[in-house]
């Protein structure tokens, strides 16, 4: 049978492919350590020379890993384990490792890592959080540099110059956040050194599901203030209170969706004193009452987000982070802000923007490792084209998942978690509490503290603090509380005499939306063969149970009179959560793949506009393309003016010669009988003989140097000018294009159509705009500073509301506030490194 099953298992039959490349590893592994740290190092150069002669990286592999191996033993004592080898070959092959916490993900990326760095290309390993990224590039590092290898780091607050020098490395480490984002403000940069980032090679993302699945519903976004009164948001919210629930306004929490009723429709109408709400010239009033409403009706207070010192921010709904300087799109922040009666921010203009899944796509290889991976192969494959191994543990698994326990309320379960803690504690037995919202382990935190249970609540503001309590969760007698997904990353080692005591407890007191999530939870104990437990607490009134069908297993526990504090055991009911777990999962595959969908036609414009742009900054000559423009131009005015009429003399020639003055040739001598006595070709010719004629005339009084230079800039501002706007455009667009459904038309073909006319618009704008600026500019000369755009910022900053604009300028005392911004002192923010 067991033949049977391993010919039948695809993942097994991988595996044992793999297995046989680990022997010939092992094979070479006392070769290699019989080598002085001088001929080890020296297999890096040997490596290279082989490639450059022709051979393949596959063919070098072995050899490369058995060097990486010794190095590792060597510099940093830790030696990998076979499973460890299997790891590294499936991430090369640019697929997604599942490996169980504890079996050392981080040691497995040095492999394919050194192995594909030897191509000169570079490597990027990608990870959720600075604290992660910058000790692993320290730790990591160690092992590269041991082999002659040079290593970047990519986190928040780095300026332009150490930017451009991690990126330069052979390795790379760093957020995805801060990855993205530097693609985006490569594409904003207006000289050529201002880049930095190379061509996206090899990117190794660790917690894979979690940034290309948890993170890809919100796009980045890197934004600027746009001028827009915020005294709306105040008189809409004064409004949205008034209404009452299902008589004015429906709202559906499944798919988080509020939607006003027609007597809802009419009382706003009354009290914002409109006639139409949704009139055309409403549009902009109509769009704050319907994110007042989403603010009202579907953001809470304490679970969505905190208010704090008079700001609004955000609580990230997987990890229960307050996610500091980051802020809802579309006005949805602002509107809550109005809600909650503290200062509205400047509503902001988006600059540039991206989803997870466009960029990551962009990689010439991709590849991941997580401890979960499985329950979401089908998205993985769907979306990146990355399948699934599953590599089995370096020694065998044996925790013990008990069963859930299914209470009637949360108060119930509540108490009977505490209990269960309680006991464990008694014992000294450590515990690892996990919830669902910082709302949630406070209120647990109460409860123990009234039991007199000393614990920890792990407070996710600062990543540093929060792996040194998760990392100290296995000692004797510790209970910890921590929202589900906290620490990952971070290995929990037991302490002395844990073992005999059943090792590391974990609590679960709510069943999150995606199996995946309580996986990773289940994950924190039994690493490396170590004891460990389980178990699920839930309620009937939890999040899950109450909105996928809960109501017939509380009519049953009704009918036998079952009260708060019995518990019940069915695998009726567990086959019911977990089915409400696949409809969720499900459901969010689709929110995810809808963004996407939407984002593929953005991301074929934005590819469009980027390469031009790339083009521009590349200082390639550009002289051919302004011709094209101008003769485009040329013929656009006069088909605009010829209408059905291929007749000058019947054309408006006053308005048509005053266009021509404004837009194409300034100043110009033509006159309205000398276009008369032509004819529409012959039009066409004049105006495109009299423009070229002033454009060489311009070229000869500045010298062709700087005129290339004056087309470079001028390209450049106005491309990145109308790519905003039309940014702006397709926002609003995206927005209201879903009420197409109601005319039985296809939302997502119906913004196609428009989002390609659109596209052809800009793109005609941008050249009348460049032809016409070209003819009326003249050069000023200024001193060129390197900088970046004033007053931006992205939708991601978590330490910082906007990064420091400058890379020079007046001296900044140690004691003087930091100019990002931060309240700080310099010394204390920016200035820590000096």
């Amino acid at each position: 049978m067991g033949f049977l099953k391993n010919f039948l298992d695809d993942n097994a039959r991988e595996v044992k492919r793999y297995q046989k490349r680990v022997q010939v590893i092992n094979a070479l592994e006392p070769e290699m350590q019989a080598l002085s740290d001088e001929q080890l190092r020296g297999k890096t150069e040997e490596f290279k020379q082989r490639l450059e002669n022709g051979e393949s990286i596959d063919n070098i592999l072995p050899e490369a890993f058995a060097v990486v191996r010794e190095a590792s033993r060597r510099v940093i004592g830790q030696r990998h384990y076979d499973v460890q080898l299997i790891g590294g070959m499936v991430l090369h092959d640019g697929r997604i490792a599942e490996m169980r916490t504890g079996e050392g993900k981080t040691l497995v990326a040095t492999l394919p890592s050194y192995l594909n760095a030897l191509t000169g290309q570079g490597v990027h390993i990608i990870t959720v959080n600075d604290y992660l990224a910058r000790r692993d590039s320290e730790w990591m590092g160690q092992i590269h540099r041991f082999l002659g290898l040079s290593v970047g780091l990519i986190v928040h607050g780095l300026n332009y110059e150490q930017r451009r020098e991690s990126y330069a490395s052979d390795i790379t480490y760093g957020t995805n956040n801060e990855f993205g984002f530097d693609y985006l403000r490569d594409n904003m940069v207006t000289r050529p050194e201002g880049l930095v980032q190379r061509d996206l090679n090899f990117a190794i993302v660790d917690e894979v599901d979690s940034i290309l699945i948890d993170e890809a519903r919100t796009p980045l976004i890197i934004s600027g203030e746009a001028d827009k009164p915020t005294e709306l948001y105040y008189r809409v919210a004064m409004v949205i209170p008034r209404l009452k629930v299902e008589e004015d306004y429906n709202v559906n929490e499944k798919d988080r969706v509020v939607t006003l009723t027609e007597n809802g429709v009419s009382r706003v109408e009354t009290m914002l004193g409109v006639e139409n709400l949704y009139d055309d010239v409403h549009n902009e009033l109509a769009h704050h009452v319907n994110q007042a409403l989403k603010a009202h009706a579907l953001f809470k207070r304490d679970r969505d987000y905190v208010v704090k010192d008079g700001e609004v921010i955000i609580v990230d709904e997987f990890t229960g982070r307050l996610m500091f300087g980051r802020r809802y799109s579309e006005g949805l922040h602002q509107a809550i802000e109005a809600k909650e009666g503290v200062k509205i921010e400047k509503e902001s203009q988006t600059l540039a923007t991206i989803t997870f899944q466009n960029y990551f796509r962009m990689y010439e290889k991709l590849a991941g490792m997580t401890g979960t991976a499985m329950t979401e192969e089908p998205e993985f494959k769907k979306i990146y084209n990355l399948d699934v191994v599953e590599i089995p543990t370096n020694k065998p698994a044996i925790r013990e998942d008990i069963p859930d326990v299914v209470y009637r309320t949360e108060q119930g379960k509540f108490e009977a978690a505490v209990e269960e803690i309680v006991q464990r504690y008694a014992k000294g037995q450590p515990i690892l509490v996990g919830t669902v919202s910082v709302e949630k382990s406070e209120r647990l935190s109460a409860m123990l503290d009234r039991r007199g249970i000393p614990h920890q609540v792990l407070n996710a503001k600062y990543h540093e603090k929060e792996a040194e309590i998760v990392a100290g969760a296995g000692q004797k007698g510790t209970v910890t509380i921590a929202t589900n997904m906290a620490g990952r990353g971070t290995d929990i080692i037991l302490g002395e005499g844990v073992s005999e005591l059943g090792g590391l407890h974990i609590i679960g007191t709510e069943r999150h939306e995606s199996r995946r999530i309580d996986n990773q939870l289940r994950g924190r104990a039994g690493r490396q063969g170590d004891p460990g437990s389980s178990q699920f607490f839930i309620s009937l009134e939890d999040d899950l149970m109450r909105l996928f069908g809960a109501e017939n297993i509380m009519s049953i526990m009704d009918k036998l009179g079952m009260d708060d504090s019995v518990p019940i055991t069915s695998k009726m009911i567990t086959r019911s959560i977990e089915t409400a777990q696949r409809r969720v999962e499900s459901r969010n595959f689709d929110i995810r793949k809808n963004v996407l969908d939407y984002d593929d036609v953005m991301n074929q414009q934005r590819e469009v506009i980027y390469a031009q742009r790339r083009m521009v900054l590349m200082g390639e000559n550009l002289r051919d393309n302004i011709m094209e423009m101008i003769q485009k131009v040329v013929t656009d005015i006069v088909e605009m003016f010829s209408g059905q009429s291929p007749y000058p003399e019947e054309w408006e020639l006053g308005s048509f010669l005053e266009y021509v003055n404004n837009n194409l040739i300034p100043n110009h001598n033509i006159t309205a009988d000398q276009v008369a006595n032509l004819n529409k070709e012959e039009v066409v010719e004049l105006l495109l003989d009299q423009s070229v004629a002033m454009y060489e005339a311009r070229e000869q009084a500045f010298g062709s140097e700087l005129m290339r230079e004056i087309e470079r800039a001028v390209m450049l501002q106005v491309v990145d000018s109308k790519w905003m706007d039309h940014l702006d455009a397709m926002d609003m667009m995206r927005e209201g294009i879903g009420l197409r459904a109601y005319g039985q038309k296809n939302p997502l073909v119906e913004y196609k159509h428009e989002a390609y006319d659109m596209f052809q618009g800009m793109i005609d704008s941008i050249q009348e705009d460049i032809v016409r600026y070209m003819m009326r500019v003249a050069p000023q000369v200024t001193e060129q500073v390197q900088e970046e755009p004033q007053h931006v910022r992205t939708n991601r900053d978590e330490e910082e509301a906007a990064r420091p604009v400058h890379n020079e300028g007046p001296k900044i005392g140690r004691n003087d506030p930091c100019p990002c911004g931060s309240g700080k002192k310099y010394k204390n923010c920016h200035g820590a490194n000096e």
